[in-house]
């Protein structure tokens, strides 16, 4: 498939309606872009994570959560660390 679209000023690029939903973008989701020469490939991040799947042991405490929710925890845990180093 191949659509037209317009990179605003700001840099950003609108992907068309068919294009979002035929890779399985979700909005606010994570998507890898990679250039390879003046071609960009755009895919969901979970795409990695599928890739990788088997070649990485999953500690058990991120068993059965999403990427997403495994990120969030993160950066929770980063951010309530560092409140606390400027007390």
């Amino acid at each position: 498939m191949q659509l037209l679209a317009t990179i605003t000023s700001k840099r950003q690029l609108t992907i068309p309606v068919a294009m979002f939903q035929n890779l399985g973008l979700q909005l606010t989701r994570k998507v890898l872009i990679r250039a390879d020469g003046n071609v960009l490939t755009i895919e969901p991040a979970s795409a990695l994570v599928q890739s990788l799947a088997g070649s990485v042991q999953i500690p058990t405490k991120y068993k059965g959560k999403s990427t997403e929710d495994i990120i969030r925890d993160a950066k929770h845990k980063y951010f309530r660390k560092r409140k606390h180093d400027f007390r």
